[in-house]
């Protein structure tokens, strides 16, 4: 395998903003290669929904057979199905055997009409493909209708879905975006019983359409990759959080998210994103890189500044006397400890991790010549720190 192959199972978007569209921006983005099989076609944009076309059962399990026979699948996103009759197509299709053990069930129940489908019927084949997933990613009002408890209260779910990944035998992420207050946390519950959770603070946009297409769609190619969930979900939690902070304001309602300027979800490989330079004369500097068409995102005390390109490589000036009067190179890496170990299996000294206050977690390096170098993540924090201007 050269490039994950990614099968999205899902209706399209005529908006853009989630869907089928979502989806092949997503993968795209995290360098996979994205397939498809179209549930449905829907009329919509920002503000709504104004129709839905089925797509037979019969012809969505011929595109999924159709890419598989020939492409090859290495992880399936399961997203808009619409019915019934397609859930239970997919299932029987999945159960060939031929598309991995790699899927992630995003449960959007909703009819091709456009209404929420909260039947027993409808939640009895959504729980046969929970069965056949590694994932299920529901919010929690869609949690509370997979489980068949739609006033399931605040203070029980959380016991509910530990019952429920133990009963179904499948990791349940539930989404926290649907709760109050200004930190969103996301829970992962396992059939053995072990939560896990992520936080952050929820992002102020009302640009927010596909968000749950994303998420999963992220998911399924990191696990398409072979990474572990836990890192393919803080991976996808990335991107769906950078996604938000840029989205483009477009259409007068929920507006799409900015797939295409991420540029901060680090890879298994080193990746050259950031430089600090020496400076002398602050002032000078500043206006020095602002002429040249760089945007200054940090500018701390007269001796710091932080500025952003065009492609999301960000530069930045600093005292020389704090950084020894020469430039610092900054290469992210997805697993800073692994990337340690391996440079001191080559014999290269590098210094152990260590979390800084700007939110950065860096190690240090020479090259041959004395150049300074740093190992390190920064996720967010790179281009969207607390205190961007």
């Amino acid at each position: 395998m050269t490039i994950p192959r990614i099968l999205v199972v899902a209706g399209s978007d005529s908006g853009g903003g989630a869907g089928i569209q979502a989806d092949i921006k997503t993968v795209t983005m995290l360098g996979g290669h994205a397939m498809t099989a179209i549930t449905a076609l829907t009329v919509q944009n920002t503000l709504g929904v104004e129709g839905v076309h089925p797509v037979p059962p019969a012809f969505v399990v011929q595109q999924m057979a159709c890419v598989a026979s020939d492409i090859g699948v290495d992880a399936v996103k399961i997203g808009m199905l619409g019915g019934v009759e397609v859930a239970h197509a997919v299932a029987d299709e999945l159960e060939s055997g031929r598309y991995g053990t790699h899927i992630v069930l995003d449960p959007v129940m909703v009819a091709t009409s456009g209404a929420v489908l909260a039947d027993a019927d409808t939640t009895a084949a959504m729980q046969r493909l929970a069965r056949l997933a590694t994932l299920v990613t529901p919010n929690l009002p869609e949690f509370r209708v997979l489980c068949g408890l739609p006033d399931l209260s605040d203070a029980a779910w959380e016991s509910e879905a530990s019952a429920y990944a133990a009963r179904v035998n499948t990791h349940l992420l539930v989404k926290g975006g649907h709760a109050e207050g200004d930190t969103i946390v996301d829970r992962l519950f396992s059939p053995d019983g072990a939560i896990t959770r992520w936080s952050g603070a929820r992002i102020d946009t009302i640009h927010t359409h596909g968000t749950g297409c994303t998420l999963a769609s992220a998911i399924a190619e990191g696990l398409g990759r072979g990474l572990a969930l836990n890192d393919a979900i803080a991976r996808a939690r990335l991107l769906v959080r950078l996604a938000l902070r840029q989205a483009p304001g477009l259409g007068r309602g929920h507006g799409p998210m900015g797939h295409a300027q991420v540029r901060d979800v680090p890879g298994a490989r080193p990746t050259f994103n950031h430089v600090t330079l020496p400076t002398t004369d602050h002032a000078a500097s500043v206006a020095f890189y602002q002429s040249v068409g760089l945007t200054r995102i940090v500018d701390s005390g007269g001796r710091y500044a932080r500025f952003e390109t065009a492609g999301g490589t960000t530069l930045s000036v600093e005292a020389a006397a704090e950084i020894g009067g020469r430039a610092i190179v900054y290469l992210e890496i997805a697993d800073l400890d692994a990337a340690v170990a391996d440079a001191r299996a080559e014999g290269i000294v590098v210094t152990d991790p260590i979390d800084q206050p700007w939110g950065w977690r860096e190690a240090s390096l020479t090259d041959p010549a004395g150049n300074a170098l740093r190992l390190y993540t920064a996720g967010e924090q790179r281009r969207f720190p607390p205190w961007r201007l």
